[in-house]
């Protein structure tokens, strides 16, 4: 005669508390890095198109023959020297800035500027 197990196949309370307790501590180590992590990918990709806006002022410059400080229309200007996105459009900043350009000569601004971390101007 078999006799019946009075240990049940559940987990204990304990047992699960300390499983939800690691994965709390994963968690808080992974999160900060992961924010940390999208600041710098955000920031970067908000240079290269500060890069690119740039670079398209300058050969509007040339091939319009424009002086230093001659004005810029951003973005009707610049918009055939710059490669468009899937919609057509200049890339936007992926935080949220708005770029700027005003005249020949001066380096393009995101609205962001140093008010986040990394900032986001052209070094």
């Amino acid at each position: 005669m078999k006799m019946a197990s009075s240990k049940a196949g559940a987990f204990t309370l304990v047992e699960t508390l300390i499983v939800v307790a690691i994965i709390g501590l994963l968690a808080a180590i992974a999160i900060p890095n992961f924010i940390h992590a999208r600041a710098v990918s955000q920031a970067n990709a908000c240079i290269e198109n500060l890069r690119q806006i740039d670079a398209a002022a300058a050969q509007f410059a040339i091939e319009n023959n424009k002086a230093s400080g001659a004005a810029i229309r951003y973005p009707r200007d610049l918009k055939p020297y710059i490669r468009l996105n899937s919609a057509n459009r200049i890339p936007r900043c992926p935080a949220g800035g708005v770029y700027d350009i005003n005249f020949v000569g001066d380096q393009p601004v995101c609205s962001l500027g140093n008010t986040v971390t990394p900032a986001h101007i052209l070094p």
